[in-house]
């Protein structure tokens, strides 16, 4: 019962946010950058569902295309991040050898770095801006890729149907791609879900200490920043990006555990 009540709430979390997303693109109660000095730090209500900030800005808008952001920013790390570490750590896997040793000195190098220092000082050299946080993170997150592929590769390539292949003659690129790499997909899928939260958490950190998407345009993380001076007078700034946050992680973690527990015999009860 436990574990069907964290699936459905995952699947029903993460439905929600990829609605709100889909509908950042097509419709906004307000425009979340137009400023209305007469409406400054306006309390929720009927008229501003999470009330206005301090230059009239409606704050749901702003949350709204934040998660807009945040969503891309995160899909085209993760999507960069597990096909670069996918192709590595299928070579360091199979291949062995020098190849292992070079690849894996260099990944074990960058992952002495915490993640979020490696891509604060990474977007500090590049600056701010979405492609520099999507390079910046790709490759603050590349070394748990590698090594989460690798360690199944050296796995699936001891196994009979990769002998087989070896034996009918197949060349080691047709073996990697027809029978090792089909074989690691559910591993991807679990660290892919990971990383999105993850990467989400790492974004919205970045941008709250204003390395971020460089305002005007909202983010979770700025917003929350900019928040910091009004906790009193107007609480209700951090509650929208802060309950965004909560709640896309939250739902993000579970259905990780969900795909965890599917494609791992070993994690089921």
């Amino acid at each position: 019962m436990k574990g069907r009540f964290s699936r459905m709430l995952g699947f029903g979390l993460v439905g929600l946010l990829l609605i709100v997303v889909l509908l950042g693109f097509v419709w906004l109660p307000y425009d979340p950058l137009a400023i209305d000095l007469d409406q400054t730090l306006a309390a929720p209500s009927p008229l501003h569902w999470f009330g206005t900030d301090e230059f009239g800005r409606d704050v749901a808008s702003r949350a709204m295309f934040g998660a807009r952001e945040s969503v891309l920013i995160a899909v085209q790390t993760v999507t960069v991040a597990i096909v670069a570490g996918t192709l590595l750590g299928l070579l360091t896997g199979f291949l062995r050898g020098w190849t292992d040793r070079i690849l894996m000195t260099f990944s074990d190098a960058l992952l002495a770095f915490p993640g979020i220092l490696l891509a604060l000082a990474l977007v500090s050299v590049l600056g701010s801006s979405r492609h520099s946080i999507v390079i910046a993170l790709a490759i603050a997150y590349l070394p748990a890729t590698v090594r989460v592929v690798r360690a199944a590769v050296l796995s699936i390539r001891e196994r009979e149907y990769v002998e087989a292949s070896r034996v009918a003659g197949d060349g080691v690129i047709y073996t990697m791609w027809r029978h090792v790499l089909p074989n690691t997909v559910p591993q991807l899928l679990v660290l892919a879900t990971s990383l999105f939260g993850w990467v989400i958490l790492s974004e919205s950190a970045l941008s709250f200490l204003g390395v971020g998407v460089p305002p005007p345009a909202p983010t979770w993380g700025n917003m929350l920043s900019s928040a910091r001076p009004y906790m009193y007078a107007a609480s209700w700034l951090s509650i929208a990006p802060g309950l965004c946050i909560v709640a896309t992680l939250l739902g993000i973690n579970m259905l990780g555990d969900t795909l965890r527990d599917r494609f791992d015999p070993r994690g089921r009860t």
